[in-house]
């Protein structure tokens, strides 16, 4: 009962805290005066336009959703299928990690813009938008994967070892059970930052479709309510994959909240 009403008063609280936003914007949108600070209803305009009639090219708002959600779970799956067994192999045998750091730390404080000359000269389609999505996805799940390893309980891990277990066995009941909730934390954020590079991502890509490409499209046109359109979208598709996560991530690990003391 106490978990529900708590869930009731967070969602009046965003729903109060939503409004509050909006009113400061209709506010300054209105002090302002300016065609560069929008109204609400003129952004409202600019997606109601976008979503029946397209932009300027005649592309759907639908359309750039969809192709920027696709690039966006492919970028994804590949920084999940390289990060987390690379994290877990390193995390498992430390000196993979120490004598390799060299690479691994350098390449990891380069941000994704400066890919994009190599991303344009070695690759093309779809695979550019592939490689700089997974570049930002990667170190947080990587990283995550590697640093829950190291901190599993060392408890566990001899009890195991006096009773005979073997290091595989120690790793599928003991390791593994115990980082999958910090794995899980680290793929959130990594899909955060994929969602950041999106942008990027698309301003390098050939086809005119995408929510960053909208957004610069109507960058160059200094046309802000459609930019505030496509800024808003990412946003809320984010947000919304970012809740879905969690109550997945909830449900998995649901017996997290039965072994925590209050």
């Amino acid at each position: 009962m106490n978990k529900s009403r708590q869930r009731i008063t967070n969602f009046l609280y965003n729903m109060l805290s939503l409004g509050v936003v909006m009113f400061l914007w209709y506010l300054l949108s209105n002090w302002q005066n300016s065609p560069y600070f929008p109204r609400l209803s003129e952004i409202w305009n600019a997606f109601v336009t976008l979503a029946q009639y397209g932009d300027i090219e005649g592309i759907f708002l639908s359309e750039h959703i969809w192709a920027s959600l696709i690039r966006i779970f492919a970028g994804f799956a590949v920084a999940c299928a390289i990060g987390i067994p690379l994290g877990l192999a390193m995390g498992l045998w430390p000196k993979l990690y120490y004598r390799t750091r060299s690479v691994i730390e350098p390449i990891r404080f380069i941000p994704p813009l400066a890919w994009i000359p190599i991303a344009i000269v070695f690759m093309v389609g779809f695979n550019r938008y592939v490689f700089l999505i997974w570049l930002g996805a990667f170190f947080p799940i990587f990283i995550t994967t590697l640093l829950s390893v190291t901190r599993v309980n060392p408890v566990h891990v001899n009890v195991a070892k006096v009773f005979g277990a073997s290091r595989m066995y120690i790793i599928r009941k003991i390791v593994l059970p115990s980082v999958l909730p910090d794995i899980a934390t680290g793929m959130r954020v990594g899909l955060g930052v994929a969602w950041m590079c999106i942008l990027a991502a698309e301003m390098i890509g050939g086809e005119m479709i995408g929510v960053g490409r909208l957004i610069l499209k109507y960058a160059e046109l200094l046309r802000m309510s459609e930019i505030l359109v496509g800024m808003v979208i990412i946003g809320v598709i984010g947000f919304i994959m970012n809740e879905i996560f969690i109550m997945v991530e909830n449900y998995v690990f649901r017996w997290r909240s039965e072994v925590s003391i209050d």
